[in-house]
């Protein structure tokens, strides 16, 4: 089943949902991206610090797709911050990924502790240049990081990867990639698992004859956001992206956005976190 495609801010097309493979060990990448991949699936979400960038290579390279016909991010992780590092760090992800280019390459985190991270947006803003990424965006930067990277260097990103879901849903910083065409792409999509157990998610469910995890997706995309839900299991692969032949209707949109609530957050915070 073919899904929908969103569109970046500079003009490439972006599957809406995808493989996140966050926690995937490297020795099982390989068949989790070869089963998404023939699930239907052609965006594969990886990062350097993930430790799996050969294993998700070697499951591209097992599908038999043409490269053209598969939507690969991956990203540069804190200890490789700064321009020349930045490069380097690219040209290896690139390495273990055996591609010649991604088709979107991201900063992990702002790490704004080591303020480099507008140098390294140049370096990204550089690869782009050099086609050796399609796209260039940031992850878990606030709307302050954003605001930076866009005055100093005048280049807007693409996307931008933040923890989002029902009970964390950032509206302030959506309202801020709207305004400046950044598209939202949300990790741990399902809570990390909390919300499948949650009693009005249960009650969508039921009400569509859907799995909770399906619901929960299907809230991300009717809410137009990229979503890129992890699972290393063949059927729920296969299942978390079954969700193309159904919506949710007002009342359900309007029962899931209440779940939103300040305490919502499972991941670091942008601003403190230390790795």
């Amino acid at each position: 089943m073919e899904q929908p495609f969103l569109t970046l801010n500079n003009g490439i097309s972006i599957p809406q949902l995808g493989l996140g493979t966050w926690q995937t060990p490297d020795h099982e990448a390989a068949a989790c991206v070869a089963t998404a991949l023939e699930a239907g699936y052609r965006l594969i979400d990886t990062a350097a610090v993930y430790g799996n960038e050969t294993g998700v290579g070697a499951g591209l390279k097992v599908s038999g797709l043409p490269r053209d016909r598969f939507f690969v991010t991956t990203k540069v992780w804190n200890d490789c911050h700064g321009y020349d590092a930045t490069l380097r760090a690219c040209e290896e992800s690139l390495a273990r990924l055996g591609l010649d280019y991604v088709d979107l390459y991201l900063i992990h985190w702002p790490a704004p502790r080591q303020d480099r991270y507008v140098d390294t947006w140049r370096a990204l803003v550089r690869l782009l240049a050099e086609k050796r990424t399609r796209a260039i965006g940031v992850s878990n930067f606030e709307v302050a990081h954003l605001a930076r990277v866009i005055n100093e260097t005048g280049v807007v990103p693409a996307i931008n990867q933040i923890e989002l879901h029902p009970d964390f849903q950032q509206r302030e910083l959506q309202a801020f990639h709207r305004e400046h065409g950044i598209l939202t792409q949300s990790w741990s999509p399902l809570g990390q698992g909390t919300l499948l157990t949650h009693e009005r998610v249960l009650k969508i469910s039921r009400k569509h004859g859907r799995t909770p995890a399906q619901t929960v997706i299907r809230w991300h995309l009717d809410n137009n956001l990229l979503v890129i839900p992890k699972s290393v299991k063949a059927e729920r692969i296969a299942a978390n992206f079954a969700v193309f032949d159904f919506r949710l209707d007002a009342e359900d949109m309007t029962w899931l956005a209440t779940l939103d609530h300040a305490g919502g957050r499972i991941g670091p915070h942008p601003e403190t976190a230390d790795f």
